[in-house]
């Protein structure tokens, strides 16, 4: 792959909110031929600047990062940079993690104990209209489009006007999840969330999250656990 891209290496921003990680990220990549780190950010609010600054070909973005997650930094960086591809480099790889980030823009996916020849294939691979996917994520998404489809649930009557993502939200509400939990689980950013949060609640007349559990609840959208 990287021999397609000619002498021009791949430039690359890494974004990973933990110091020695991201300056380890930094130095491996250093010593390998094809790629050029051009910055390092400290969080995902910081790895949009530098895009928009600096117009790297790749970010290998970590998901769990303060102030602006990966996932919502993917989903910015590829509508407002459509030129800049995303691998993601993290610890996670369950299914919460994993398909929120290819469903924001994702091209690569990649957990952290991979080598750095395996990350500089994700990159040119990705730079290639290909996808940058370890053998762990990739045996993973074909469990997962293999696996039957769930039976779906009768849907429960939407009281109160709100629309079905309303209602989402606010089941989730209920389960006890945070904002910034319920956009990973929906694939939406948190500004999203709180949206929909403020028109429920002024739909209902609800106040709080508490009133918020016990109206979910009541109308029958959660049931409590059985025993």
């Amino acid at each position: 792959m990287t021999e397609e891209t000619g002498s021009k290496p791949a430039r690359v921003v890494v974004a990973d909110d933990q110091t020695v990680v991201r300056e380890g990220i930094v130095m491996l990549l250093g010593l390998l031929p094809g790629v050029e780190v051009v910055g390092a950010a400290g969080d995902g609010e910081e790895a949009v600047r530098l895009v928009a600054e600096l117009a790297p070909d790749v970010v290998l973005m970590d998901l769990r990062m303060p102030r602006c997650d990966g996932v919502e930094a993917t989903r910015r960086i590829r509508s407002e940079h459509p030129g800049t591809q995303v691998v993601v480099l993290t610890t996670y790889a369950d299914d919460e993690s994993l398909f929120p980030a290819l469903k924001a823009g994702a091209r690569g996916y990649l957990t952290k104990d991979a080598g750095g020849d395996e990350i500089v294939r994700a990159v040119h691979s990705v730079l290639s209209g290909d996808a940058g996917l370890s053998p762990s994520v990739q045996r993973r998404l074909l469990e997962r489009l293999s696996a039957p489809e769930p039976e779906p649930a009768a849907p429960a009557a939407v009281p109160d006007g709100l629309t079905t993502r309303e209602a989402e939200v606010l089941v989730l509400i209920a389960e006890g999840l945070s904002n910034q939990e319920i956009a990973r689980r929906l694939s939406v950013s948190t500004a999203t969330v709180k949206t929909h949060i403020n028109n429920m609640f002024s739909k209902t007349g609800l106040k709080d999250r508490a009133q918020a559990v016990r109206y979910a609840y009541g109308k029958g959208l959660v049931r409590p656990p059985a025993g």
